[in-house]
């Protein structure tokens, strides 16, 4: 916060980060202003690109989406919303969203917290700047952010399995190995069913050590 007790920007004035491999361009809005009380995002795409990662809330976090220019479709549980700007969208937690820009220039922001809790950055975007960072070459900047989570919420897989991630992808295959059987340890069925999944693994997907995870998460889904 600036000395005069606010800040102001434009979106397009926000850091522009690809993640999910590119799929995403991510402005964040609440890393920028160094927002404490409330989660806050923004994310910019051309025609036919994803401008709202498909996703679902599982922990309890609420979001609302701002249409803030160019027009998206959204898919809400099973339907399709036309979204033009100024469409504001509210999905609770457990359902399904995902949207893609119908417009060049679509911008959406995404404002969200967990109702009845105190606001805690999520630990995702440490993990996304990472990977972003990565993808550009700063690895040094990468790895720093991802070993913060990782001290932060120890016993919280994402952290692990992020680690490993990395390793698989950058650097040091063996650390990948302890890593994301650390992972496993916190939350085998969960992690077994990301890597399935997770083309970071795709290079040692034959390796006993990963089929030893995803065999425990199959042994796990099969007793719940």
């Amino acid at each position: 916060m600036s000395s005069k007790g606010y800040d102001v920007t434009h979106v397009d004035e926000l850091d522009e980060l690809p993640v999910l491999d590119g799929e995403l361009t991510w402005r964040p809005i609440r890393r920028h202003f160094g927002i404490s009380a409330f989660g806050s995002n923004a994310y910019t795409a051309d025609r036919g690109q994803q401008v709202v990662e498909d996703h679902t809330e599982k922990d309890g976090h609420e979001e609302l989406y701002v249409v803030l220019r160019g027009r998206a479709t959204f898919t809400l549980a099973d339907e399709e919303l036309d979204a033009p700007a100024g469409t504001l969208v509210h999905v609770l937690p457990g359902t399904r969203r995902a949207a893609v820009a119908a417009e060049d220039g679509t911008a959406v922001m995404v404002v969200g917290a967990k109702p009845g809790e105190v606001f805690e950055p999520s630990p995702w975007e440490d993990i996304f700047a990472a990977f972003s960072y990565a993808g550009s070459g700063d690895f040094g900047r990468a790895r720093t952010l991802i070993d913060g989570v990782v001290a932060r919420h120890p016993k919280r897989w994402q952290g692990w399995y992020n680690l490993a991630c990395f390793e698989f992808r950058y650097g040091d295959r063996d650390k990948g190995f302890e890593y994301i059987k650390r992972a496993a340890e916190l939350e085998p069925e969960q992690v077994g069913q990301f890597v399935a999944g997770d083309h970071d693994f795709d290079a040692v997907r034959d390796d006993p050590r990963i089929s030893a995870i995803t065999g425990q998460a199959h042994a796990s889904g099969e007793s719940a």
